[in-house]
């Protein structure tokens, strides 16, 4: 199953569509979609090296769009959440969960951006915190991009071996990303 899902997506890659559907997924991710782009990014640009710097910035420029999404979104679940706040008497954990993110919003989302933590969460957490929407989109648009960057780079650079790689061990990698992807979810969930 994984080997046909591979072959498909290699086979999308070689289609106009591919920057499309890249930027649909880092879109989505950044807001509700609970898969990284980066399983997108990295057949894409292993089937196109010589797009892997566009695709690098489409990837972080629609990341970053969702992820503006995701931080209307916690806004606006805090909001909403306003009365059942008062009614838990939790004004005071709210106004103290603001002030953490407002201390040290920028360095949590330079760090977890880098981390397999889903990107929605930090997204959502910083509009719920009413942490600045264009901090939050700086410190996005550089932990983002140095992610989505430096694998465009290192697959340019190791193509055909990480090709290779990626293809013996297809299910191994499927695995250890979606562990990845669970244990940034229980991380984020305990911060």
């Amino acid at each position: 199953m994984l080997q046909r899902l591979h072959a498909r997506v290699l086979a999308l890659s070689a289609t106009p569509a591919a920057p499309f559907w890249l930027a649909a997924v880092a879109l989505a991710e950044g807001s509700v979609f609970p898969v990284p782009p980066d399983l997108l990014l990295i057949p894409l640009v292993l089937a196109r090296p010589d797009r892997a710097w566009r695709l690098a910035a489409v990837c972080t420029l629609a990341s970053l769009c969702g992820g503006a999404i995701g931080w209307l979104i916690g806004a606006e679940l805090v909001r909403l959440a306003a009365r059942l706040i008062h009614l838990y008497h939790a004004e005071h954990a709210l106004a103290v969960y603001r002030d953490r993110f407002a201390r040290y919003g920028f360095a949590v989302i330079l760090l977890k951006g880098l981390t397999p933590v889903p990107y929605k969460v930090v997204a959502i957490a910083a509009g719920a915190a009413h942490y600045s929407l264009p901090l939050f989109l700086l410190a996005s648009l550089l932990t983002r991009g140095a992610r989505f960057f430096l694998l465009a780079a290192l697959l340019r650079r190791f193509g055909e071996r990480a090709e290779a790689f990626i293809a013996r061990r297809l299910t191994v990698l499927a695995a250890a990303a979606a562990i990845l992807i669970v244990g940034g979810v229980l991380v984020a969930l305990r911060a």
